[in-house]
């Protein structure tokens, strides 16, 4: 890809476990270890796995909320792995989050006029004026009314505050826009809608998304491209209609499986996952899906697997021992 906006190499982020009287750190929480990804402007690359795999802590990094343990994080040509605060500050115009509960995320005791504008106030971007005039456009575009503006979160929905969310994050015209998780605390009627509107944006101010999900259904009605991560480390990733059509890792297998079918009468045969998800404090030996996977050979309880093209399509790359045999 030779036109990229974000470039991720080797990313790992380790979490000391404190223990003792003297809370040394012993053992690390390797949440996010060895990751490397790529996104284009103006694409949507969806990122899967398992509660507790590592997504949000992966997108987080990458918004430079955590200082990496290791690896780099090159945003528009610049490496921004170990920025200071000051030095950062342009770039995190450029790079902005959507949460996944709105209500969490957005400062009750604040109105939206604060909550929207407070990014253009940090940034120093205009006067009172201008930036008055700027909500009001955010809020048109979002799909809020004008009077919006005086309220606070508590009085509006859960798919409201979400918009809210959404024009905090595109006030500052961001080029990357991680979104963890947005609609899962959304009713179905009303994620649809939030998604129609991420796409929408998207196409307006071509904007790059990295986002985040556990359900496959939802990532494919987004994603040009889909990357599977399971405890801490990217498993396939590729084309959206290829991971979904023709997926290679059993992981990614199962999690296609797992989606739910409107059709009752339909027999399926599902690879259902037994076990659950290891510590990542102490995670599995060779491959880390081993103790879980329905095709285990002894060489996966060793060997790591490298994220390769096993394949003609170079741009379907998977970490798996079957691809070798």
């Amino acid at each position: 890809m030779t036109d990229t906006l974000l470039k991720v190499r080797d990313l790992k982020m380790h979490f000391p476990v404190k223990e003792g009287v003297l809370l040394r750190a012993s053992k690390f929480n390797k949440a996010v270890n060895g990751i490397s990804l790529d996104i284009a402007p103006g694409e949507t690359l969806g990122l899967v796995g398992e509660s507790g795999c590592g997504k949000s802590t992966l997108g987080r990094c990458i918004a430079r909320l955590y200082e990496p343990t290791a690896g780099e994080i090159e945003f528009c040509g610049e490496d921004i792995s170990h920025l200071g605060s000051k030095a950062l500050k342009p770039h995190r115009q450029n790079i902005q989050m959507i949460f996944q509960d709105p209500m969490e995320s957005l400062n009750s005791r604040h109105t939206v006029s604060e909550i929207i504008e407070e990014p253009l106030i940090v940034q120093g971007i205009g006067d009172r004026a201008s930036r008055s005039r700027r909500l009001l456009e955010l809020l048109d575009i979002v799909g809020l009314p004008a009077r919006s503006a005086t309220r606070y979160p508590f009085e509006f929905s859960g798919g409201q505050r979400q918009r809210i969310g959404i024009a905090r994050a595109i006030a500052l015209n961001p080029k990357l826009i991680i979104c963890d998780e947005p609609v899962s605390a959304l009713d179905v009627s009303i994620q649809s809608q939030i998604l129609n509107l991420l796409i929408d944006l998207q196409r307006e101010f071509n904007l790059s998304y990295l986002f985040i999900a556990h359900d496959l259904a939802v990532v494919k009605h987004i994603s040009d491209r889909i990357a599977i991560m399971y405890l801490g480390k990217i498993v396939e990733v590729g084309n959206s209609e290829e991971i979904y059509k023709n997926a290679q890792h059993p992981y990614t297998q199962s999690l296609i499986a797992a989606i739910p079918v409107p059709d009752p009468h339909r027999q399926l045969n599902r690879q259902v996952l037994v076990g659950d998800v290891p510590s990542p404090i102490a995670p599995p030996s060779g491959c880390t899906f081993h103790p879980r996977c329905p095709q285990v050979m002894d060489r996966c309880k060793s060997d790591i697997p490298q994220l390769a093209a096993p394949m003609s399509n170079t741009e379907h790359l998977i970490s798996c021992h079957l691809m070798d045999s």
